[in-house]
């Protein structure tokens, strides 16, 4: 056992621990299924994990799952890849995100903030006939169960009724947020083959308004495979030819019909980009996504119909499929289209202040600008709704605890959160009856056996480890797009330990049952929650004439920051001055993603391969968090050993 005992930030009261939805479901769960009555959270985390079966059907029964055709077992087939979850079951996700409808209609489902800031609701009723009229639509357009489609959209009303849409005709959703520029775009939507794009003219950010119509004409040429193109004039140009309008399409009175599908139908695509090659094109599946955020959003973030679900996020990012799904519980979800710090830092809290949220989410990385910006939150909103505040995309520092805690209000439930895009959910975070200690995660999810484990496969206690779960979950991807043999899907989370899911994490796992995440332990660049591969990089800056190779890492600061620097191998006769500097941004601003401009652009001697021919970015990364030439890398497997020694001097100068 650890020593150290020390007093919890926060501590929720008696109340709200008795009012919490996981202790009426613990209770009910003891009567129903045997879970432990006693021993709180812990005792019923034990249970969800030992009894897994038990749990998930538990699960479904609370929350009401409606299955269309019963299913034969709840776990059919438990080995990891390849789980057969709810084997013979049909049910449709969007179903029960429209549930809510029959009896809140004249309440909001969504409340749609951009940057002028005045939140406008589209009731449920609303938001269900809309979504019947489109589902309608795209039948008659010839989609059919398993078909993509794809949106370019931001965060805005439409985007939501387009997912619904597609889900209720068992259709595959998959997004992409209008920053991205068209490679980005392509790259992930060439590999799914889209039927139907809807996509926008444009959006603002930052108080500008960003034309995107070349980039959608240039979408339109290159993804051959689309049959229809829906437009939706967010700056209020015509439609270009050929293209739908989307208020006829959406202007229908019609009940929505809801294909039902196998459970473990595919619902929508994700991407998470590997170190190398194409992002993985990651698909879950209808049934697996729906209980998984029922426990989720329901158990965990405490959401019901009485709430405001706002979360910082992007069409990009898998935070706003998760949002969507802040539906499943009768939860009104806050749409915010805009910039995180526009027209000033405080920008997020004030949209907390306008939507009344009571549960605002947002980046570790903002909470940290508005410290360094000096925000003071609970002095200048009245933040008074909001009874918990969600961190993800990176670890929260202690700082920023401290600092939430301070500035928000002491009585502040704090979740940090952690989890991937890869489940589309999280593996550790909140639970509403647990204290929270700062710079930690309460605690791991219901039904997620989580452990750190050493390279042999021990588990370990207040040691760090590789982040490991050692049984399935449903939201686990059914599979990879155009991995047929399912090998690129093995080798991403199933290669170190067979049969066990490491995602990548560097945890701890502390003997009183918190967690501590350290950061990634491969080398995927992750700014403000929004992953992309180095190669994504590399395919954009080596097309520069003055380019030969480059190199680029993303190191976790110990005080929350991300410095991610570029390095940069010149071609002969090139010179790294102001103009090629810009060059360079501006190429990945517009091929790639604004976030991901580099922090520093270096040039070095050279960039440092595997025998192979690999780039090597962990050795780096680690040497340049200060870690000893000969713990960082093994020499016999580099092709010139010399080449790392620029970067172990740089490290010393950094430190």
């Amino acid at each position: 056992m650890s020593t150290v005992n020390p007093q919890p930030l926060w501590q929720p009261d008696p109340e709200r621990i008795a009012q919490a939805q996981v202790t009426r479901f613990q209770t009910w769960a003891a009567e129903h299924h045997g879970a432990p009555a006693e021993g709180g959270y812990p005792a019923l985390h034990r249970w969800s994990v030992d009894e897994l079966d038990t749990f998930w059907k538990a699960v479904t029964q609370w929350f009401d799952v409606r299955f269309s055709t019963p299913y034969a077992r709840v776990l059919g087939d438990r080995s990891m890849p390849g789980a057969q979850w709810f084997p013979g079951a049909t049910l449709n996700y969007a179903e029960h995100a429209l549930r809510a409808a029959a009896t809140r209609a004249d309440e909001p489902a969504l409340l749609h903030v951009d940057e002028t800031n005045e939140p406008r609701p589209v009731t449920w009723s609303e938001l269900r006939r809309q979504v019947g009229s489109l589902a309608a639509e795209l039948r008659a357009l010839g989609v059919r169960p398993g078909d993509r489609v794809s949106g370019y959209l931001p965060n805005i009303p439409q985007a939501v009724v387009a997912l619904l849409a597609t889900a209720a005709v068992g259709g595959v959703w998959t997004s992409c947020a209008p920053d991205f520029g068209a490679r980005s775009v392509l790259d992930r939507f060439q590999q799914v083959e889209p039927v139907v794009l809807f996509t926008v003219d444009g959006y603002r950010y930052g108080g500008k308004e960003h034309d995107r119509r070349d980039t959608v004409a240039e979408l339109r040429r290159e993804l051959p495979t689309l049959r229809a193109v829906v437009h939706i004039p967010l700056l209020g140009t015509d439609a270009p030819d050929g293209a739908l309008d989307w208020a006829a399409l959406t202007q229908g009175d019609v009940e929505p019909v809801f294909e039902q599908v196998p459970f473990e139908h595919p619902l929508w695509v994700l991407y998470s980009s590997g170190t190398t090659g194409l992002p993985k094109a990651i698909v879950q599946s209808q049934g697996g996504i729906l209980v998984e955020h029922l426990k989720q959003l329901g158990l965990h973030c405490d959401l019901g119909p009485d709430d405001r679900f706002f979360w910082y996020t992007s069409t990009g990012w898998m935070m706003w499929n998760f949002l969507v799904s802040g539906l499943l519980t009768g939860t009104t979800i806050v749409l915010y289209d805009g910039s995180p710090g526009y027209p000033d830092t405080g920008a997020q809290w004030r949209i907390a202040e306008r939507t009344r949220a009571t549960l605002y989410g947002t980046s570790a990385a903002y909470v940290m600008a508005c410290r360094k910006a000096g925000v003071h939150p609970g002095r200048d909103f009245d933040l008074s709704t909001v009874q918990c505040v969600a961190t993800t995309g990176s670890p929260l520092p202690p700082d920023g605890f401290r600092w939430l805690h301070d500035e928000v209000r002491d009585d502040l439930w704090i979740a940090s959160v952690s989890g991937g895009t890869d489940v589309c959910s999280c593996f550790a975070g909140a639970v509403p009856t647990l204290p929270v200690h700062i710079g930690e995660l309460q605690a791991p999810g219901l039904g997620t056996d989580l452990q750190s484990w050493d390279p042999a496969g021990k588990p370990l206690i207040d040691e760090v480890g590789e982040l490991v779960v050692t049984n399935p979950m449903p939201s686990m991807p059914i599979r990879f797009w155009n991995d047929p043999d399912g090998s690129r899907y093995h080798g991403s989370y199933f290669d170190t330990y067979p049969g066990v899911w490491r995602h990548g994490d560097w945890i701890t796992v502390t003997s009183r049952g918190s967690v501590v995440i350290h950061g990634r332990s491969d080398s995927t660049l992750n700014r403000q929650g929004v992953r992309m591969g180095s190669a994504d990089i590399y395919e954009a800056v080596e097309r520069l004439p003055e380019i030969k190779e480059s190199l680029v890492i993303g190191i976790e600061q110990p005080d929350g920051g991300y410095w991610m620097p570029l390095f940069v191998h010149l071609a002969p006769g090139a010179v790294l001055d102001e103009t090629l500097l810009g060059r360079v941004k501006q190429t990945i601003r517009e091929q790639l993603s604004p976030r991901h401009i580099p922090d520093e652009i270096i040039e070095v001697p050279g960039i440092p391969h595997t025998l192979t021919g690999k780039r090597i970015e962990v050795p780096v990364k680690r040497l340049l968090q200060g870690t000893p030439l000969d713990k960082a890398v093994n020499p016999g497997s580099i092709d010139n050993l010399d080449l790392l020694h620029f970067y172990e001097d740089l490290a010393r100068k950094r430190a």
